[in-house]
């Protein structure tokens, strides 16, 4: 399943849980809060799932979009900001737009898209019953990390020194990607060289120190930060002839345009 249907269910589950509860609202407001720039797929989606339900903006229903514009230090303050508003639910793209929202309200609707088992990370208590206010959809993103490295070998099976390039200010998704790869590394008897970037400038740097230590291919791990870089990191992976993979969508489609 692609990430645009994740937030298309999104986006109607937003539409028939709390709207249907507040009704008596003239203009419902839901509220978007996202770590990185406006996606338009992903806009194009959630808008797609609240149409589904009956639900078209500007018409029945208000969304009041906050980003944090790539500086997730930004996010508890926005978060805040919706609870503020009494926005009728918080839709929460990425854990840490989804512990910014939970932290912000416990009464407020939450519903979030998460990489990692929203369990383990204490998003919520339980799958099947998410108890509080907070439920939402997981992509599964660093179970499949050992899968995505066992592709590579598959597609490059001379390969024998991959980097893997994470965001350690992410830890919920950094720290499990690592754990994962290092792990599925020593199975298949590769060489990782751990590459940390958390902004453009250190994305740079990272692929410069390909100059020095020249890797057989580019692991990248998923993230708000990758997601909003995918052009520069399609570019400099081009520029380096460096073979590279992602879980995200977005960056591959980058590196074909």
């Amino acid at each position: 399943m692609k990430r645009r249907e994740f937030i298309t269910i999104v986006g109607g589950v937003a539409a028939a849980w709390p709207l249907a509860a507040r009704a008596q609202q003239a203009m419902p407001v839901i509220g978007f809060l996202t770590p990185v720039s406006q996606n338009e797929e992903l806009l194009r989606g959630f808008q797609q799932g609240l149409q589904h339900a009956g639900f078209v903006e500007g018409d029945n229903v208000s969304i009041l979009y906050h980003s944090a514009e790539n500086e997730i230090d930004r996010l508890p303050a926005l978060a805040i900001d919706l609870a503020r508003r009494g926005v009728a639910a918080i839709v929460a793209i990425g854990q840490q737009a989804a512990f910014a929202a939970k932290n912000a309200t416990a009464t407020i609707p939450v519903l979030f898209v998460a990489v990692e088992d929203p369990v383990k990370v204490g998003l919520v208590t339980s799958r099947a019953r998410p108890d509080g206010n907070l439920t939402g959809v997981n992509i599964l993103a660093t179970e499949l990390v050992a899968k995505r490295l066992a592709l590579l070998r598959e597609l490059l099976p001379a390969a024998a020194h991959v980097a893997v390039l994470v965001d350690p200010t992410n830890k919920t998704i950094a720290e499990p990607t690592l754990q994962e790869v290092e792990s599925a590394a020593r199975a298949m008897a590769l060489q990782i060289q751990v590459l940390n970037a958390s902004n453009g400038p250190e994305i740079g740097a990272a692929f410069d120190a390909f100059e020095r230590e020249r890797p057989d291919a580019l692991f990248v791990s998923i993230g708000a930060l990758f997601t909003s870089r995918r052009v520069q990191l399609a570019t400099l992976a081009a520029r380096h002839m460096v073979p590279m993979t992602s879980a995200n969508r977005q960056i591959t489609e980058a590196a074909d345009s």
